[in-house]
């Protein structure tokens, strides 16, 4: 007789990572829809903000899942009404699992905001999971407790996992700083790279950001950034390209399409960018902050809080440059990752049972 079905209240459900958990064929592991917010249109595929975080909505749908697995979207919470959030679930007898992605927020100036949200769900989590060992340590060194490591799965599709890299006459190193968030730096980072791959023949430098960094009515306006991006490009030190969001065929459209990805970030943890570029060939140049160095293939260069390493950038392109490593993921060896991952899960969750 099969084993019933575990119903996993996850937060989210809908992300490439989750959706990444279940294997190609499903398991026992049952995700429950992601709730529509209020607000979000008839259709839509937004899970942010999550309405599983309030504690009304686990009084309402308590029977309706076994496990509760927190991911991210919990940037708004605060630590109070995560508290009240565990206390629900304690009340009802939901276990609580709980990924740990971020030791820092990428999207927080401020660590503190953060650094409060963890300190009442790690402690608080049945069972805790993160994706390297070094954000292990620093879980158990500063909470006392023990993660289980995962990596993280694929992130392009199977069918993108086998497509044919583009061949082509230059090398073209990509900086992608999308809307500026405040982890990233990327003004000091790209003139360093414009400087250094005008020395090397048939080296393209490609920066893409979004328009609303340029709109002073925006959250993400960013004061003079594409006025000095405009001036490199009219210097040929840069190809600018500024548009909207990529979708997931644009995206991976565009990172197959470079030979390097640069992440001009000062602080962060993990990254799915890094994991897109690992699944499609293209080699990540990644800042020595956070564990980035731990998830896939990568070279790295010094840049984090206290400022950006210029040698070593220099030094990590023109390493990229002469040598072209080839750290392509294996579609075979990705598509058994994620039949262990939804194991490893599964069996955590029915331990929990």
């Amino acid at each position: 007789m099969r084993a019933r079905p575990i119903r996993v209240a996850s937060v989210p459900a809908g992300h490439v990572y989750v959706r990444h958990l279940s294997p190609p064929g499903g398991d026992r592991v049952a995700r429950l829809t992601d709730p529509r917010p209020c607000g979000a249109p008839s259709g839509s595929q937004q899970w942010w903000p999550p309405t599983m975080l309030d504690p009304g909505w686990v009084d309402a749908h308590a029977d309706t899942f076994d496990v509760f697995h927190l991911h991210f979207g919990f940037d708004a919470q605060p630590p109070s009404a995560l508290r009240a959030l565990i206390d629900t679930l304690r009340r009802h007898g939901k276990p609580l699992v709980y990924t740990v992605h971020d030791l820092v927020n990428p999207h927080h100036h401020d660590e503190s905001e953060h650094r409060a949200q963890l300190d009442v769900l790690v402690p608080a989590a049945d069972r805790l999971i993160t994706l390297t060992s070094g954000a292990a340590q620093e879980i158990a060194g500063r909470w006392g407790r023990t993660a289980l490591v995962l990596p993280h799965p694929h992130v392009v599709e199977p069918a993108q996992l086998v497509r044919p890299r583009p061949a082509r006459n230059t090398f073209t190193v990509g900086v992608h700083a999308k809307s500026i968030r405040p982890n990233m730096d990327p003004l000091p980072v790209i003139r360093v790279l414009a400087d250094a791959l005008s020395e090397l023949p048939d080296a393209v430098l490609r920066v893409d950001c979004h328009p609303e960094i340029d709109d002073p009515t925006s959250h993400w306006h960013a004061p003079g950034v594409l006025d000095e991006l405009r001036e490199m490009d009219a210097k040929e030190q840069l190809k600018l390209s500024v548009h909207d969001y990529f979708d997931d065929d644009a995206l991976w459209d565009y990172l197959i399409g470079l030979d390097v990805s640069v992440l001009p970030y000062r602080f962060g943890t993990h990254s799915g960018w890094l994991e897109a570029c690992h699944d499609l060939g293209t080699t990540v140049l990644a800042p020595s902050c956070g564990f980035y160095a731990q998830q896939r293939p990568c070279l790295i260069y010094g840049h984090d809080r206290q400022g950006l390493d210029a040698a070593s950038l220099r030094a990590a392109v023109r390493t990229a440059y002469e040598e072209r490593p080839a750290w392509r993921a294996d579609p075979a060896h990705r598509r058994a990752e994620r039949v262990r991952l939804a194991r490893e899960h599964e069996a955590l969750y029915a331990e929990l049972l």
